[in-house]
């Protein structure tokens, strides 16, 4: 008889196959036999577990901006040094970067999708964070700065293609892109 494996471990069995999955191929061409097959469980865990196909990628999500979240400080008053870490941390999870792509190719309304007002309030916190840090009352000015400085920190892992076409090898030095976006972000906020 094969021992039994715990639901825990069957739901994280999911949610890592799960993510390499939809980084490869997207809520569209991600498929429940071959995320089940590679956690070593039947397809309908999937659903057990998660519902759909769809509740499964936003669990995937999920989980991968809490890592960051726990990873990541909030940006206080210094959004260069956050804008370096933010940069660092998006070149070492690639596979981040490619969801929150395939997220925004597949979620293009404007409502919020279910189970949003976390990653809402998420954002709420770095904006009150960098509003703090720079001595100034929240408002959307600071919440268009917290979206700026994650794009920024995005670009190079967002689209390496671009990187390469303008930057030819000096696309792979990492640390001096991390340097020249910080230097940006610092001589913004003088």
């Amino acid at each position: 008889m094969a021992p039994k494996v715990s639901t825990a471990a069957t739901r994280a069995a999911l949610l890592e196959a799960a993510r390499e999955e939809f980084a490869a191929y997207g809520v569209a061409g991600a498929r429940v036999d071959r995320i089940a097959e590679r956690a070593g469980v039947n397809k309908e865990r999937i659903y057990g577990h998660f519902g759909s196909k769809e509740k499964l990628f936003d669990a995937v999500i999920t989980e991968a901006l809490d890592d960051l979240t726990t990873r990541i400080a909030l940006p206080g008053g210094d959004p260069a040094d956050y804008v370096a870490r933010l940069t660092d941390y998006y070149h070492t999870h690639p596979e981040l970067v490619r969801l929150l792509m395939w997220e925004a190719l597949n979620y293009r309304g404007p409502e919020l999708l279910p189970g949003q007002e976390a990653r809402v309030e998420r954002c709420g916190r770095k904006t009150r964070s960098l509003a703090e840090g720079l001595g100034v009352e929240p408002s959307p000015r600071v919440a268009r700065m917290v979206f700026l400085l994650t794009g920024l920190a995005l670009l190079p892992s967002m689209l390496p293609q671009l990187g390469r076409i303008i930057l030819g090898d000096a696309a792979d030095d990492h640390e001096a892109m991390r340097e020249q976006i910080a230097e940006i972000v610092a001589a913004g906020f003088k």
